[in-house]
Order: C-alpha cells, then sequence, then structure tokens
C-alpha cells in the first residue's frame, strides 16, 4: 500500500477547508514515501503554498473552471476515451467491479473512471500492481499535464507526479492548440477536437517506453458525474 497515491487523489479534490488544513501533512506525507522525485516534489511546492494559503472560494472557482466547465481537461478517463457514447458504461461497470473485489466500494454521487477515486484505488494495492495499472492510463495523464501547462496552471504539476510514480512519460499526440482548446466554455467544439487512446489494463505490448495492453474494456452506458458546484 502507498499512501503517497491517496495523498495525490485529496490533491486532485474539490478544493475545502479540510484539504486546507491537511496540505501540511500531504506534503510531509509525499516526502517520507520519497516515490515522488525531488525535483517534481520542487515543482508542487508552489501549488501546494497556493491549496494551503489562498481564498478557499478562488480555489473552488478555479477548480471547476479547469475540471467541470473544460472537457478536455475532465477527470473521468473514460470520457477522454469514448466521451458521452454508449460504449462507456459496462467499462465503468468493469472497473467498479475490479475496485469492489480489492474491498474499494465507490459511492452512489460518483463515477468508477473518476481519477481521484482511481488514484484512492491505486493507494490500497501494491506499489508495483499500482504502476502497472498506472502506466495504462499515462497517455490521458500526460495529455491532461500538457493542457495544464499550457494554461499555466500549478495543478500540472500533481499530474507530474503521477506520471513520475509511472515511471513514463508518454507522448500525448497532442494537436496544437487552437480556438476551441482556448475557449474552455465551448463544450460543443471541444467535443469535436477529442481523439484519445483507449485506456487498458494489465500487460502488454511496449507503447511510449511503458507497458500497455491493447485489451480495450467496453463499456455499456454512458453518465456524467454532476460535481458539487461552491456555495456562494
Amino acid at each position: 500500500m502507498t499512501k503517497t497515491f491517496k495523498a495525490l487523489s485529496a490533491l486532485l479534490s474539490y478544493p475545502s477547508e479540510e484539504l486546507q488544513a491537511e496540505v501540511g501533512g500531504i506534503r510531509d506525507l509525499i516526502e517520507v514515501e520519497d516515490i515522488v522525485p525531488l525535483s517534481v516534489r520542487s515543482e508542487m511546492e508552489p501549488f501546494l503554498t497556493r491549496l494551503a494559503s489562498d481564498d478557499l472560494y478562488d480555489l473552488q472557482e478555479h477548480y471547476v473552471d479547469l475540471f467541470d466547465k473544460t472537457r478536455r481537461l475532465s477527470l473521468h478517463l473514460f470520457e477522454h476515451v469514448h466521451g458521452e457514447s454508449r460504449d462507456r458504461g459496462q467499462a465503468m461497470v468493469d472497473l467498479a467491479a475490479l475496485y469492489e473485489k480489492h474491498g474499494l466500494l465507490v459511492d452512489a454521487h460518483e463515477l468508477p473512471d473518476y481519477l481521484p477515486l482511481f488514484l484512492e484505488y491505486l493507494s490500497t494495492q501494491p506499489l508495483e500492481d499500482a504502476q502497472a495499472l498506472l502506466t495504462d492510463t499515462a497517455h490521458i495523464i500526460a495529455a491532461l499535464e500538457e493542457r495544464l501547462v499550457h494554461r499555466n496552471s500549478a495543478y500540472a504539476s500533481v499530474f507530474a507526479a503521477i506520471l513520475a510514480i509511472a515511471g513514463c512519460h508518454v507522448a500525448s499526440n497532442e494537436k496544437p492548440i487552437d480556438e476551441a482548446d482556448a475557449a474552455p466554455d465551448d463544450l460543443g467544439a471541444l467535443d469535436a477536437a477529442w481523439e484519445e487512446t483507449a485506456v487498458t489494463f494489465g500487460p502488454g505490448e511496449p507503447m511510449g517506453g511503458c507497458s500497455v495492453e491493447r485489451l480495450k474494456i467496453q463499456m455499456r452506458a454512458g453518465q456524467r458525474d454532476v460535481r458539487r458546484q461552491p456555495q456562494t
């Protein structure tokens, strides 16, 4: 079990007073376990400082603007593979079953492909097993990191930490940033711009320096998560 995954899960969750109060402990935990390289931990420091000290409402507003209004930055992994297609549901059923098999029950209000939840699951697994599963989503993590870097968002450092633990950086085959990408609220335009490699789980052919299995998890029905909006 590796608590660093749980720490990174918390950092990618909706900001709260509780999260702000825990930033110091999260920083210490990541340092003690030492599976995130020192150079990447240094990159994370400005983000951790802001998360701990900035106005909570501003943090929440920034989070919603990034991850709730911009589909290209969605924290739901299967949305980057199948979007709103009917193929998404069975994959989430299968992923939820994988969680349950290892003792992690999914809350009815959250979807199994939500990245913080996936990281929570990885925290329950031996490090080598968690790294193997993580490499199967590395192409999506890398794309999200690049998009956050383009927006000058400090959240990019958290994705860099995830990739560092996976031990690889996969080229995301990003198209040049266009006007649609520059307008985060234009969800219709962003739909047309998406094309990602399928998420796969398990051993397989090497790809981009990581072992990525080509077996696709098929899905039955798509459903979007409605995340809690900040209260005014």
